[in-house]
């Protein structure tokens, strides 16, 4: 602003200073042209009057300092011209109007000497006319007759106009530079200052309270996220801490964690890192990780804006309790487990034909091969279970071997084939032979527990789809069915142990309501997860992720 105010005091001291030298130039110009017509006049009026008494003789004998000298009779006739041509004026407008009017002034510029000639006529007693000019310096020649001068007090006026602009300027910015922003003083400002500075209170008064508001709300926000038992966690896209309570810092056990470092700062578990990934990758995640205060259930959500991820939203639960029931009702499943299978009720079935004597001699042997297949069934199922028991009390010992999951997922789809008949529902198997390393028996109920329930709740005539694909560094085992899909405000609790979503419906279907916990806890067993997706009517999708090692 300094600058501007200087420099265009210093244009203008410029320009005035150019115009007024154009100004005087033509000014002076004038008064000299003035005061030549009136020399030329007196010279005229003293030559005049000599030429009457002495004739031709006392022009010639007059210094007539550079002037040319006409004298022409009333006819024009030259009687004398100091340049010695003396070539008739009869007819010139200046002899005419002198001829007539006494007297005549004109004024012609010669290009060839870029002088104004000056010439007055007067007309004599006798009639005759005398005529006397001079040459004087143009307007354009006096202006750049004085450039030099102009120049040189251009150049001090620049000097002063520099000093003079910096005082002026500095004395001009200084009210501004003065002005205190937050609390202006309007009434000792200039008047020209006082609307800029009543708007600059007004939006301090706004400001402040916008301020206090959210100061208000942020201290609410803290005070109600402080009397949680549970933690909670914002983070933004980059995963660091936008707000973190104390809870979630006491639950994780870290106490180096907090606003303005990274969630992972909390804890570093690889547990606790894939949950917040997929979370951070718009997958809600959840995990339990054990934690030096006990068990903790970490919920981590994205959130989600018009077409990016914002965020994460992170939740930490104390599920230490929780774990232990959880412990007392997988003890409960492992007891019951056996009454809760169908193969009994097909052994008892044909026991019971045989003690009745209602089958036939020669369908013994088959049906005592159907007891016997069933028998291994229900035992290899029972044996499952109590595997997964183990593996939930961290008491199975990792048995593990190089597994086809096409050709596992073949042997399930076969193994499924009379249930699948009996609905008119057909299966489809895709993707490609992957061999992965892990645990057949838990895999393999994975996939029976993924598929019973596709066939189970189909439609009459529906379809299920199982493909096995992978990357470079995970396995992904899909199963799709047709059927009619489950509620999303259901999604979130299908995982958990004896949790149906429709409980007048499951009387009529056969189940224990264990499959998709075993499915769970199969899968993390081997470092996984497992996702569902249900469009409104349009089925149910499951999604086995397995890490390759």
């Amino acid at each position: 602003m300094t600058k501007k105010i200087m420099g265009s005091i210093m244009l203008l001291s410029f320009i005035a200073i150019i115009i007024s030298s154009v100004i005087i130039s033509g000014i002076l110009n004038r008064y000299f042209s003035q005061r030549l017509e009136d020399e030329l006049i007196t010279e005229a009026g003293i030559l005049g009057r000599g030429a009457e008494l002495g004739g031709t003789d006392y022009l010639k004998s007059v210094d007539l300092h550079g002037m040319h000298v006409l004298w022409a009779d009333d006819s024009g006739k030259v009687l004398f011209d100091s340049t010695g041509r003396k070539k008739d004026v009869s007819g010139s407008p200046d002899f005419e109007e002198a001829k007539h009017e006494g007297s005549s002034s004109s004024s012609k510029f010669s290009l060839n000497m870029n002088r104004s000639s000056l010439n007055y006529s007067l007309r004599l007693n006798d009639g005759s006319v005398i005529r006397v000019s001079d040459l004087h310096l143009s307007w354009q020649d006096q202006l750049i007759s004085i450039v030099p001068s102009i120049a040189a007090f251009l150049a001090a006026a620049a000097a002063a106009s520099f000093i003079v602009a910096n005082i002026v300027s500095r004395r001009i910015v200084k009210p501004v530079n003065n002005i205190d922003l937050d609390d202006p003083d309007i009434k000792g400002s200039i008047p020209e200052l006082r609307p800029m500075l009543e708007r600059i209170r007004d939006q301090n008064r706004k400001v402040a309270r916008q301020m206090d508001e959210l100061r208000s709300s942020r201290e609410q926000f803290t005070h109600i996220t402080e009397s949680m038992s549970e933690g909670l966690i914002v983070a933004d896209a980059k995963l660091n801490v936008l707000s973190c309570n104390s809870a979630a810092i006491r639950l994780l056990g870290n106490e180096d964690g907090g606003e303005g470092r990274s969630v992972y700062a909390l804890n570093n578990t690889e547990a606790f890192r894939r949950c917040i990934q997929n979370a951070a990758g718009g997958v809600h995640s959840d995990i339990v990780i054990s934690t030096p205060t006990g068990e903790c259930e970490v919920i981590a959500s994205p959130a989600n804006g018009t077409n990016t991820i914002n965020g994460i939203v992170i939740f930490v639960m104390d599920v230490t309790e929780k774990q232990q029931l959880e412990i007392m009702r997988r003890e409960f499943t492992s007891n019951v487990s056996h009454e809760l299978k169908t193969p009994l009720t097909t052994i008892y079935g044909i026991s019971d034909l045989l003690a009745n004597g209602m089958a036939k001699p020669e369908d013994a042997a088959k049906l005592g091969g159907d007891i016997r297949n069933e028998a291994e069934r229900l035992i290899a199922l029972i044996n499952d279970i109590v595997a997964l028991s183990k593996l939930d009390e961290n008491s199975v010992p990792a048995e593990k071997e190089d597994i086809d999951l096409y050709e596992l997922a073949q042997e399930v789809i076969d193994r499924l084939a009379v249930s699948a008949a009996e609905k008119n529902v057909t299966a489809t198997l895709s993707g490609s032979h992957i061999v992965y390393n892990g645990s057949r028996t838990v895999l393999s109920e994975v996939l029976y527990n993924l598929c019973d329930n596709a066939v189970k709740y189909n439609s009459e005539g529906g379809s299920y789809a199982v493909r096995v694909s992978h990357t470079p560094k995970r396995v992904f085992i899909t199963v799709s069915d047709t059927g009619c899909g489950i509620p999303q405000q259901h999604i979130g609790r299908i995982f958990e142990r004896f949790y149906r979503v429709d409980k007048s419906r499951s009387q009529k279907v056969k189940g224990t309501g264990l499959g998709l916990s075993i499915v769970k806890h199969g899968v993390m067993f081997h470092g996984g997860i497992v996702r569902c997706e249900s469009p409104a009517g349009k089925g149910t999708i499951f999604t086995v992720e397995l890490p390759i090692k």
